[in-house]
């Protein structure tokens, strides 16, 4: 994905008409390694979101809001403490790299303005957020620690001098001369290709250099460096540097982003493409969702593993119990020799080891050999089969019975798994793991908030004005289903598969309002990805749910089906 250099080049120049002279409102710290700042200027608000994630991390606008622990962090205060009420009186990006420096004015406890750098290193995994004092160049705290042990060269920690990052050795796509540029190129044994652009310049992406590459080769025919890839590339960079942004994503489908960039990039074409008017706002439609659900994986992790170890030991008591109902599939044939040997005991003696006689319970007349305990009288023989007898049929009976116990947790467990695959905010993580700790699964938390609003189902309007309603997890499709709907209103669920209650709150459903919920039914359900998807459809009445069962399981009867093949909902939500 691009936000390299070049794309944070115009992400700094979108971002300090606003920043410059702005004054620190607001500093949260909603994720452990991402922090929101709220500045205000000429009586407006705006957000920067400053993320260091390893997998995301990023600098730009925000308009999203995002629920902030009970308890500031450390680092969080510590900002707090210098920079709030501090003006921006700088911010600017080091050499085309991806490092970013806000400069901020305030005052210390004297009373004296100092002045606080705000560094912000969009690395990957080695994403870091640091204030660093500027008149002595210390560091007052960082939103990751960087010890010794973890990196002997450069270290990231309370109290110790700032070291920047390895400076690059490559050149400056904004201030390069020809001299420089081919005495770089010979030195690095760098080959013209896709890649050469990125081996040459700080900040350029192999998306971008793969741009150059491709847009040379239509203009020139030559394959080697020369004046003429060197006055390309300089009249590339100079319209970068000018401001001539254009800021497009790119899509394979609707739902599924591919990449995207500050200029049209002709090598990306085949995509869809969505045009934005600044790097912020396609920034934050780019990366939310990803990182979101990245967040709710990483957050929900502790619960899959309850939920995958759980499905485990499910499946192998079920290999159990179908091998004990396998050892006693014959116990019928225990009864009938016992009931042969009480037809025939006045044949038996005392010390028999066998005896042979007529099987009256087969269709045709034949004989067999029961073999006896020679140390048991005659009744104790007979009683030994109807012993073993009933053992395997007690047996079968209570296999059978914890058979259909553990095919119904496995069915709750999935329908567990696809709400945590399906949630949406930590809200619903929380009242998954809620759930969790009242069916036995995992202890109740002891951080719990007791101020922690439940989150509302899925609220959707068909294209002809009828309510639909959706539930994201067992306890909202039990109180959609057992509390809030009607009993002539409309329920669907797919089909013998984990997935999520939809109520239609309508008596007269049209055929229109039908196959949308039908589409959200199978949406958001584990069969997701598969077409023909079979919907299960009754009225309300019809549905009921049996004593002791766990949230979110009942049974229906009298229902209908449809099949749809799912597809992301493109209804309104309210």
């Amino acid at each position: 994905m691009a936000l390299d250099g070049i794309y944070l080049y115009s992400l700094i120049k979108h971002i300090s008409d606003f920043l410059l002279d702005a004054k620190v409102d607001k500093i949260n710290q909603p994720e452990k390694d991402e922090i929101i700042i709220t500045f205000r200027k000429d009586k407006s608000n705006k957000k920067l979101l400053i993320s260091a994630s390893s997998s995301y991390p990023r600098i730009h606008f925000t308009n999203q809001n995002k629920p902030n622990p009970l308890k500031a962090p450390m680092f969080c205060m510590l900002l707090r403490k210098y920079l709030s009420s501090a003006r921006v009186k700088d911010i600017r990006q080091i050499d085309c790299d991806r490092i970013v420096v806000i400069d901020f004015e305030s005052t210390d406890e004297m009373g004296f303005d100092s002045i606080y750098s705000l560094i912000v290193e969009i690395m990957g995994r080695h994403s870091n957020i640091t204030l660093v004092r500027k008149r002595d160049n210390i560091i007052m705290d960082s939103i990751k620690h960087i010890t010794p042990d973890i990196n002997s060269y450069r270290c990231i920690y309370p109290g110790i001098e700032y070291v920047s990052p390895p400076a690059s050795n490559k050149l400056n796509p904004f201030d390069f001369s020809k001299e420089v540029f081919f005495n770089f190129i010979k030195d690095n044994h760098i080959v013209l290709n896709e890649n050469a652009a990125s081996s040459i310049f700080t900040g350029v992406s192999k998306l971008l250099s793969r741009e150059i590459y491709e847009n040379y080769k239509i203009n020139f025919s030559e394959n080697t460096f020369n004046d003429s890839f060197y006055d390309f590339c300089k009249d590339f960079f100079y319209t970068i540097k000018k401001g001539e942004f254009t800021f497009q994503s790119y899509s394979e489908s609707s739902t599924k982003l591919k990449d995207f960039y500050n200029i049209n990039l002709k090598t990306m074409n085949q995509y869809l493409i969505k045009h934005y008017d600044d790097p912020s706002s396609l920034l934050e439609d780019f990366y939310y969702e990803k990182d979101n659900q990245d967040r709710l994986h990483t957050k929900s992790l502790d619960l899959q593993k309850v939920i995958h170890n759980n499905l485990d030991r499910c499946e192998k008591k079920i290999n159990i119990l179908k091998n004990t109902i396998k050892e006693c599939a014959n116990k019928d044939s225990y009864r009938i020799k016992g009931e042969l040997l009480t037809a025939n005991i006045y044949k038996i003696n005392k010390g028999d080891s066998t005896i042979n006689v007529l099987n009256y319970y087969s269709d045709k007349e034949e004989y067999i050999d029961i073999i006896l305990d020679e140390n048991k009288s005659p009744s104790e023989n007979i009683q030994s089969f109807y012993k073993k007898y009933n053992k395997y049929k007690k047996s079968e009976e209570a296999a059978n019975e914890q058979l259909k116990i553990a095919e119904e947790e496995i069915s709750y467990l999935n329908s567990v798994l696809s709400n945590i695959i399906n949630a949406d905010s930590y809200a619903e993580i929380e009242e998954i793991r809620l759930e969790l700790a009242e069916t036995g699964y995992i202890k109740h938390s002891k951080n719990k908030s007791k101020n922690q609003k439940p989150s509302k189902p899925l609220h959707f309007v068909s294209s002809d004005g009828i309510d639909i309603f959706v539930g994201k997890n067992n306890i909202q499709n039990d109180y959609l289903t057992l509390k809030f709907a009607d009993k002539q209103d409309t329920w669907l669920h797919i089909k013998n598969s984990p997935g999520s209650h939809v109520i239609i709150k309508s008596k007269n459903v049209s055929d229109t309002a039908l196959m949308e919920a039908a589409n959200l039914a199978a949406y958001y359900s584990k069969s997701r990805n598969s077409s023909n998807v079979p919907i299960d459809y009754t009225e309300v009445k019809n549905v009921r749910k049996p004593a002791g069962a766990k949230p979110g399981m009942v049974i229906y009867y009298t229902n209908k089906t449809i099949y749809v093949t799912p597809k992301e909902p493109e209804l309104k939500k309210i």
